[in-house]
């Protein structure tokens, strides 16, 4: 068993050839010179300095051993023959493989405006660029963080409170735009301009300015904001073309079945790279999701291995700003109703979002009964009250 990336869904698909009972060599292929690590501290924990790398790592080194999985840490998949069943590293190396599994994640979607490639503009999906960036996180330093999305914002309140001045620039009308409802965005919104963030929408960014070094961020409309350091976070795209290359049906992703089967013999892939059926929802999606990661790996292993197991789960996000947790359960898209279940101003309350009566996701800020009843209550395509569902003081599932 071959696996091509060492992201969540890469290690935890090894992990659990393993515990479906595979006795077999797996050899798990990563890009980075590192472990496998957890992706969702790096603009939080990792990046104020409050977690040590390896209290981020998946698993040990000694699990790894442990477990006979063959790391091939540093190496690229460069091509693939499916024909063959031969996967092709960078370096020269080849691998042979009974059954694939194609995990290679996202990659930060590139800002393509004059001065991006100035010293001093980050992306961040390593640990690397979070080392970089912490490098230049002194004090009264300014920071531009163009994206008003999770990353932009959890940055943002990662290095207000570091100390830094910190501006947010979004080109959409309202943070948060394609997850969340206009009632939360604005809730938000309040919250970064209350901790020192300067937030501004509608404002497209024209180009990055400076001498060698970032010195400043001209928008469209001409205003230019100083910066010492500048972190872009406008989204991400999936990574296929090692996959493409080897002629296997994508779109909008790695296009895979309910059993996350690609379109060719014995490959299957997992995690964020994936274009999936969604039952529950009745149409593909492709989820920028940890848990989508981990739960899809772990039905791709057993498929791998001859078992029958569908991946269908209700998706669920969160994002940690300042002492708020956001937890997202479901996909909003297309909700005609919103009904907000407590008061922002507490803040701690819920966003529920309704589709011909039916809930088909939520939003729930410092409320995690209200996340876990609406997980079952999702699945089971339940159609709560709108009379009911505004009352805090009545259990969520009551209110069905």
């Amino acid at each position: 068993m071959v696996i091509v990336g060492a992201g969540h869904a890469g290690a935890q698909g090894a992990e659990s050839l393993r515990r479906e009972g595979y006795d077999g060599r797996i050899v798990l292929i990563g890009a980075e010179p590192h472990l496998p690590y957890q992706r969702p501290p790096l603009s939080k924990k990792l990046l104020a300095g409050e977690l040590p790398f390896e209290r981020a790592l998946i698993k040990s080194v000694a699990y790894y051993e442990q477990a006979r999985i063959e790391l091939r840490l540093g190496a690229r998949a460069q091509a693939l023959d499916c024909r063959e069943h031969r996967v092709t590293l960078a370096a020269g190396d080849t691998l042979t493989y009974d059954r694939l599994l194609l995990c290679p994640g996202s990659e930060a979607r590139q800002l393509t405006v004059p001065g991006v490639d100035l010293n001093g503009v980050f992306y961040l999906r390593t640990v690397d660029e979070v080392d970089a960036i912490r490098a230049r996180c002194r004090p009264g330093a300014r920071l531009v963080v163009v994206g008003g999305g999770y990353i932009g914002l959890e940055v943002a309140a990662t290095c207000v409170k570091l100390g830094l001045d910190v501006t947010v620039l979004e080109m959409m009308d309202r943070v948060m735009n394609r997850v969340i409802a206009p009632e939360v965005s604005a809730f938000f919104a309040a919250e970064h301009a209350n901790q020192g963030v300067k937030l501004h929408c509608n404002t497209a960014v024209a180009a990055i300015a400076g001498d060698g070094a970032v010195r400043e961020v001209v928008c469209g409309d001409g205003r230019r904001f100083g910066a010492d350091l500048a972190v872009i976070g406008v989204g991400i795209v999936p990574v296929t073309n090692l996959a493409a290359a080897a002629g296997i049906a994508c779109d909008n992703g790695i296009v895979v079945d309910e059993y996350c089967r690609t379109s060719v013999p014995d490959v299957f892939a997992a995690g964020d790279c994936t274009n999936h059926p969604s039952r529950r929802y009745g149409r593909r999606v492709r989820l920028e999701s940890v848990d989508n990661a981990f739960e899809q790996a772990r039905s791709a292993a057993a498929n791998m291995l001859g078992k029958t197991v569908v991946h269908d789960k209700v998706p669920w996000f969160w994002s940690d700003q300042y002492d708020l947790k956001l937890l997202i359960v479901g996909l909003s898209q297309g909700y005609d109703r919103c009904i907000l279940r407590g008061d922002p101003a507490t803040r701690s309350f819920s966003a529920c979002y309704l589709r011909a009566g039916e809930l088909i996701a939520l939003d729930a800020v410092n409320g995690p009964k209200d996340y876990m009843a609406a997980r079952k209550l999702i699945a089971d395509r339940a159609r709560p009250d709108p009379a009911r569902l505004p009352d805090p003081s009545i259990a969520l599932k009551d209110c069905v």
